[in-house]
């Protein structure tokens, strides 16, 4: 059984939140997640990321007990927690709709949960006290919550969620019901918070922009499967394989067939650390879109030469996003705004060596990655 704590402070946590080979089928035959070994560390936030049917969504939920494990074991600082449901295991939800009530006011929401508990009035108030002053929610106290914006809501969601002084907070697609200012905003908030009152903490999220703003490591599945686990640096300049390197990025890697690059192809085989019997094996190569260029002033075979036509040109702010076709195929590069260059022109682009992946095209993994990014 795991021990019986009563948390005092909003910055008590677990240790360590561990998955030992877990899996998940629905129907005795296919699984949602698969032999899934993963661990949050204590006062880090760990995000869940992937596309819809990927696991991510059956991972938290077993995680917090609200669904059971089929197979493997969920460790709460070294204590098994796998037959325990969720409210013994004290862990807080944040969801994507906010589940709030709403016609009391911020301050009897975030007193709900202490008050279905009979606590003293007297540690009602200091609990919701303490939640208040981290999320700055003070001059809204007597405001019922259905006048508020969404992102104030859920703000007051994520306080209702610490005053239980939970071990564990999961945050659920959080930010999916918010505009785009509110977003920005709220997960700088959120960032800060769990950096301030040391929270662990799991994100799921689909949104790639979401993990890599607020987590400290990103688990990206697929399929049911995990993919690599790793900080957002880390993931974007190192990925273990093609979906990771095409999942992870707002603007995707570019890939093509090695087989396309000519003389230049066994030069790239000779590269991968002697790895000589890769000659006949079919490599995928892969670059990032703001890292291929136009300008002169690379040394003569640092970087492949390819003729380019360009189809189109999306100004995004600061950076225009060039849509181009080669003998590579089409190509996505990014330069800084505004770049001048236009639809029709005739270009030759630059794929400077040391910022090509290389991919085992049948497996998928990576045989290397771009030196300058390791």
């Amino acid at each position: 059984m795991l021990r019986s704590t009563r948390y005092t402070h909003l910055d008590s946590t677990l240790a360590q939140v561990v998955l030992h080979q877990v899996s998940k089928s629905y129907d005795g035959r296919a699984y949602a997640v698969r032999n899934l070994d993963l661990s949050c560390t204590q006062g880090q936030m760990l995000a869940l990321l992937g596309p819809s049917g990927c696991g991510k969504s059956s991972t938290l939920k077993m995680i917090a007990g609200i669904e059971t494990v089929t197979a493997g074991r969920i460790l709460f600082d070294g204590q098994d927690v796998t037959s325990l449901d969720s409210a013994q295991r004290n862990v807080a939800m944040v969801f994507e709709d906010y589940a709030l009530y709403a016609h009391l006011s911020v301050f009897e929401n975030m007193a709900f949960p202490l008050r279905v508990r009979g606590l003293p009035e007297a540690a009602v108030k200091q609990a919701v006290g303490q939640a208040v002053d981290l999320l700055g929610l003070a001059p809204l106290l007597a405001e019922p919550v259905r006048s508020l914006s969404g992102g104030a809501q859920q703000r007051v969601a994520i306080g209702r969620a610490l005053v239980r002084q939970p071990a564990l907070v999961m945050f659920d697609e959080p930010l999916s019901h918010l505009d785009g200012d509110q977003k920005v905003s709220l997960r700088t908030e959120i960032r800060r918070l769990q950096s301030t009152a040391g929270l662990t903490s799991v994100l799921v999220t689909h949104d790639q922009t979401e993990a890599m703003a607020m987590a400290d490591r990103i688990a990206v599945m697929n399929d049911g499967v995990l993919q690599q686990v790793g900080a957002p640096r880390e993931l974007y300049e190192a990925p273990a394989n093609r979906f990771v390197a095409g999942f992870i990025g707002e603007s995707p890697m570019n890939f093509f067939d090695a087989g396309q690059l000519g003389a230049a192809h066994d030069a790239i085989v000779q590269g991968l650390n002697g790895m000589g019997s890769l000659a006949s094996r079919p490599l995928h190569v892969g670059i990032r879109p703001e890292h291929i260029t136009f300008a002169r002033g690379l040394a003569d075979g640092a970087a492949l030469d390819v003729p380019m036509a360009v189809l189109d040109r999306e100004c995004c702010g600061d950076r225009d996003l060039l849509r181009v076709d080669s003998a590579l195929g089409r190509l996505n590069i990014e330069l800084a705004a505004p770049c001048g260059i236009q639809p029709g022109d005739r270009l030759h682009g630059l794929l400077p060596r040391d910022r090509l992946h290389v991919f085992d095209a049948q497996s998928g993994t990576c045989l290397r990655h771009g030196v300058s990014a390791c």
